[in-house]
């Protein structure tokens, strides 16, 4: 018991000597810098994943304002570039008053919602993101003694193969898609979307089962008609 209180000590003087510094993006997931020293390799995963599933966001981000410029439109003068870069770094704490503050499965259910007027690429990418970060218990940094539920990160990637599904399949009362993305006919070809959300899918669905596996907790899989697929909530 003892030692575990001195480990404990030292971990916490440890993250809080860190927590002061400014970090750059480079030292912060640095294997040899200080905060490190209270990292896992198992913690060093959970940061990769979040980051790069984060990085493949803005990607996407970029991409839905390129093919729909008239929902940038909603809500900035400014450029895609600097609207995407808002989005993931301004300081708002997810929440838009165009959006109603909804964040998750609720900002998600917007972009499908004809009544819905506002930035449908804005509520796309701050569902999607909130999403991602509440299944990760609201942190892209993680240590030893942080707990993750791999049936909430199965999750999300049940979810975002919904957002496929619904982005290929419904449209709008005049037939018009909801948003633009992936495209196929005789003068064009583009799947850049598609292939970005595998992307995703195929590295929340690797960390969910290797997490199951570390903490000998079950994954209930999900099998969901095309018909009622539904959003699936987090526990």
């Amino acid at each position: 018991m003892f030692h575990k209180i001195f480990y404990l000590l030292i971990l916490i003087l440890i993250c809080s000597c860190s927590s002061n510094q400014i970090k750059s993006p480079s030292s912060q997931y640095d294997k040899n810098s200080v905060n490190q020293f209270a990292k896992t390799d198992f913690d060093r995963m959970a940061d990769l994943e979040i980051r790069e599933n984060l990085q493949s966001l803005e990607i996407l981000a970029l991409k839905f304002y390129k093919r729909n410029p008239n929902q940038l439109k909603k809500t900035t003068q400014d450029d895609a570039e600097k609207m995407v870069n808002w989005i993931f770094h301004g300081d708002h704490n997810n929440e838009f008053e165009q959006l109603q503050n909804k964040k998750g499965v609720e900002s998600l259910n917007l972009v499908f919602d004809e009544s819905f007027h506002g930035d449908r690429v804005l509520a796309l990418m701050i569902g999607l993101k909130t999403m991602l970060l509440q299944s990760h218990g609201n942190k892209t940094d993680f240590y030893l003694f942080d707990k993750l539920e791999p049936q909430n990160i199965y999750n999300v990637a049940r979810n975002i193969e919904v957002i496929l599904w619904k982005l290929s399949s419904k449209k709008m009362e005049n037939g018009e898609p909801f948003l633009i993305s992936n495209s196929i006919n005789e003068n064009e070809q583009n799947l850049s979307f598609e292939r970005e959300f595998g992307k995703i899918i195929g590295r929340t669905d690797y960390f969910a089962y290797t997490l199951s596996e570390k903490t000998e907790r079950t994954i209930t899989r999900a099998v969901q008609s095309v018909s009622t697929r539904l959003f699936l909530p987090f526990i």
